[in-house]
């Protein structure tokens, strides 16, 4: 288990963004970052995702269909992966995950195994292993990019975007870094927790 508390995300001190605010900047920040390493953990088991013909899949139950979606995004997966290489700039995402699976995660632990395979970096973690920082909430979903922009990502109850906050305040920032990155590296590759807990596993229902 991992036993830290959880930092704090004051809401005062983080910068209000829509969704297209939290995209642009999310995207002009990322792609300025030379030699940085950045972070995202995801908690929420279960998410709704407009304009995605995978998700449309999974939503249909179209097994088949999602995984050729899969199969037909790698290549720009790939190249993503190069890009990251290239500029010194990982992307290390931790998955936490409750079991059994919801059908949402065993739909995206099959895309993140497919990314990693060509070169991403994901690992997963136990729901308990982060028991003792949720007693009184879930973990935040939180994107940090190149250890100084964090931004905490809301989420309706239906798990749909929301809106989202940037904090840049070193304060609020680095206890994040901290707690990400032990959290990390207490968690399990993707493609060792695949093979062990999801491959075997016959597709998830409509969802």
């Amino acid at each position: 288990m991992l036993d830290l508390r959880c930092p704090s995300l004051p809401a005062e001190q983080g910068v209000p963004l829509d969704d297209d605010a939290y995209v642009s900047d999310f995207r002009t920040r990322r792609k300025a970052i030379r030699n940085g390493e950045s972070w995202k953990l995801e908690r929420l088991q279960h998410f709704e995702e407009d304009d995605s013909p995978r998700r449309d899949a999974l939503r249909r139950g179209d097994w088949p269909e999602a995984l050729r979606l899969f199969q037909e995004g790698l290549e720009a997966a790939r190249k993503a992966a190069d890009d990251d290489r290239r500029h010194g700039s990982p992307f290390h995402r931790l998955r936490v995950v409750e079991e059994p699976l919801t059908p949402y995660v065993q739909w995206e632990l099959h895309w993140l195994h497919m990314r990693a395979e060509v070169g991403h970096h994901t690992r997963v973690l136990p729901a308990k292993e982060v028991a003792t920082a949720e007693t009184d909430r879930l973990l935040p979903e939180v994107v940090i990019l190149d250890n100084r922009t964090l931004y905490e990502i809301l989420y309706t109850e239906a798990g749909a975007f929301e809106s989202a906050r940037r904090f840049t305040e070193p304060e609020v920032v680095q206890p994040w870094v901290a707690y990400v990155k032990q959290a990390y590296a207490r968690a399990e590759d993707i493609r060792a927790y695949f093979e062990r807990a999801v491959a075997h596993l016959p597709p998830p229902p409509a969802a």
